[in-house]
């Protein structure tokens, strides 16, 4: 059964202007949202042998899909999708929506993966990451004490809100001031108050009177406890009569009532709807949801910037991250996390719950379904939370799962902790030093304490990636590219939250970069050091190269290279020849003291005084500068074609 505050608000927004579409008797039902009867006016419809085109055969789709009969509805969407290019992509999601009611996920996955390429990236990780955490027995529940209030009615009881110690909501009840509504035969909805008990219940509701009356829509309060301001949604009206566009539409307008009891719009368009306002005062945003062309699909969910009552900015689309080809609705900030509903392919049923966190440069994190301690295969919408006054949190929602009063009611949950998946988020560039340019392509995994890849994704081509896993107390992250070097690094809790407060800069240099030509030989690009005369003991100002050593195999772990010593001409050659040998395994004893693998070097030489580059050789006066440019180590990369590719 759909909500009717949901078939309320988007009959509102499409209605009028689809009224050119209507055709048949069959349409006039659909764009009343009568579907069983808009289902039989079709079957007479193909019966008599009159054609139906393919924006009928969607409307007879989507009254399958609003009646449950999802085989029929799936068949319908593939048939068109095959045969037409007309599926928008919020049809789209109601044709997946269908196939994952029948159980055919792996055929939802296909779909995916064909059109993964016109779908938002972010839309591909999302679906991957809620499918694990519904599937997963440690998030089947989430510790939610559920109950039903006694003031739900017959009608639709709907988008709870706080209001100092009591709670507004919406209903379609039946009063003597409210004109009855075409399409549901509901009253227009009104907002009532009723007063909380100490255990959460809720008494019997009366009407809300501390904003304007009217015939019509007033709906989906929020109060500000902040500004003492309230924010509702209300239909578009002039001289107490309903507005409407130039094609004959009326819209939901956004407006607000102030302490002193002054009302503004804030929102308002005769051509668009404006549903579910909620204001942060931390932030000074004021969230929505409404369809603009921008929509990723259905209806989606936006910001203004507010500051006393004024709009100070556009209206601002939240992102692929959070809309997506569904709808999305009814967003709630609560404890730096943004709570809202939406009826994408990937969830339980209808509309279900999500969370995603607030990132402290105002992103989003990727949205967590809450699960089945709170989502049905029913609608579950409009959910707000709060502290219960030191004894964990307590918060309301609305839903039409069978079991209650009316075709919407609202229940109350009590939880010990923040609802939801608790997540890590690794995000930020990968770049080239020293100008920061851009790396894309580049794998960015995270390892468990196995060393097992939990996930893996790859930096866009501004370098930029984001990635989310369920929480684990110890990870490592690793970052690497062909041709460049690899990012390793493990973090601990304290590490891990540390991370998560600002995007991370990882530089990746390029093989090219600590690789230099040197006598026909690529060598690591370190600076010259030298022994006392005639010692292999390694002093603090040579370690501090060989170190330069050390962090280029952790950058490059496939690195091969071996270790060349050269002496000069002075002392005798058999002693000279012996040093350098001494000197090559001193330095490689360190190198494996210091972390570095025995299978990356290759071997060591020592080559005495036999490769003189100059002409200091036995026998010829040379100066001291001359003889210390024979006194060399070299690390001769063996494999520098293949790290270079």
């Amino acid at each position: 059964m759909k909500s009717r505050l949901v078939i309320v608000f988007f009959f509102i927004n499409t209605a009028f202007c689809v009224s050119q579409e209507i055709n048949s008797q069959g349409d006039k039902y659909f764009y009343a949202y009568a579907y069983e009867d808009a289902i039989k006016a079709y079957q007479k419809q193909m019966q008599q042998g009159q054609l139906m085109t393919n924006f009928q055969l969607l409307n007879l789709a989507d009254s399958y899909f609003k009646t449950g009969e999802y085989n029929k509805a799936s068949k319908i969407y593939l048939d068109v999708n095959k045969n037409d290019s007309i599926l928008s992509d919020h049809r789209f999601n109601k044709m997946l929506q269908s196939l994952a009611k029948i159980s055919e996920t792996e055929r939802v996955k296909a779909f995916l993966k064909s059109k993964g390429t016109s779908f938002a990236g972010e839309l591909l990780e999302n679906a991957e990451f809620n499918d694990e955490v519904l599937n997963s027995e440690d998030t089947a529940s989430a510790g939610f004490f559920l109950f039903a209030l006694n003031s739900n009615s017959p009608a639709a009881d709907n988008a709870p809100s706080f209001y100092q110690n009591d709670l507004l909501f919406s209903s379609s009840r039946k009063r003597r001031s409210k004109k009855i509504y075409g399409p549901s035969g509901d009253a227009y909805l009104d907002i009532y108050k009723v007063t909380k008990g100490q255990n959460g219940s809720l008494s019997d509701a009366s009407p809300f009177e501390r904003i304007p009356k009217s015939e019509f829509h007033k709906s989906t309060p929020y109060y500000s406890e902040s500004t003492g301001t309230l924010y509702y949604v209300l239909s578009n009206t002039e001289d107490n009569n309903l507005a409407f566009d130039e094609k004959g539409k009326n819209a939901l307008a956004v407006g607000m009532v102030d302490e002193n009891g002054t009302f503004r719009f804030l929102l308002k368009d005769l051509s668009t709807s404006f549903y579910y306002p909620f204001y942060d005062a931390d932030s000074g945003r004021l969230y929505f949801s409404a369809n603009f062309e921008d929509s990723y699909g259905g209806t989606d969910m936006y910001y203004v910037d507010i500051n006393n009552g004024q709009v100070m900015s556009q209206p601002v689309n939240l992102g692929p991250r959070i809309n997506s080809p569904g709808n999305e609705i009814a967003p709630y900030v609560f404890d730096n996390s943004l709570y809202f509903s939406s009826d994408v392919f990937y969830g339980m049923g209808g509309m279900d719950i999500y969370r995603s966190n607030i990132l402290p440069d105002k992103a989003f994190s990727m949205p967590v379904n809450l699960g089945k301690g709170i989502n049905t295969k029913y609608d579950e919408f409009g959910f707000i939370i709060k502290e219960n006054q030191g004894d964990g949190l307590i918060g309301y929602f609305s839903s039409n799962r069978t079991g209650g009063k009316g075709g919407d009611d609202i229940y109350g949950f009590k939880i010990s902790e923040k609802p939801g998946l608790k997540t890590l988020i690794f995000r930020g560039k990968v770049v080239k030093p020293p100008y920061d340019e851009s790396i894309s392509d580049a794998s960015i995994k995270v390892l468990d304490g196995d060393g097992k890849v939990l996930k893996e994704v790859f930096s866009g081509a501004n370098g930029s990636y984001q990635l989310e896993i369920p929480y684990n107390p110890v990870v490592t992250l690793e970052v690497s590219k062909e041709s460049f070097s690899t990012f390793k690094e493990t973090y601990n809790p304290k590490g891990l939250q540390q991370l998560e407060k600002a995007p991370s800069k990882i530089e990746l240099s390029s093989i090219a970069d600590i690789v230099e030509e040197k006598e026909g030989k690529m060598i690591l690009n370190v600076k010259d050091f030298f022994f006392a005369s005639g010692q292999s003991n390694l002093t603090p100002e040579i370690t501090i190269e060989i170190d330069k050593v050390v962090d280029a195999v952790k950058k490059f772990p496939r690195l091969k290279f071996s270790i060349e010593t050269h002496t000069d001409s002075r002392g005798g050659r058999s002693s000279n020849q012996k040093i350098s040998e001494q000197r090559s395994a001193a330095i490689k004893a360190y190198l494996l003291e210091n972390g570095v693998p025995s299978d990356n070097i290759t071997g060591t030489k020592g080559f005495g005084e036999d490769k003189i580059v100059n002409n200091c050789k036995d026998g010829v006066y040379c100066l001291d500068f001359l003889h210390q440019q024979n006194l060399r180590t070299l690390f001769v990369v063996d494999n520098y074609d293949e790290l270079s590719q």
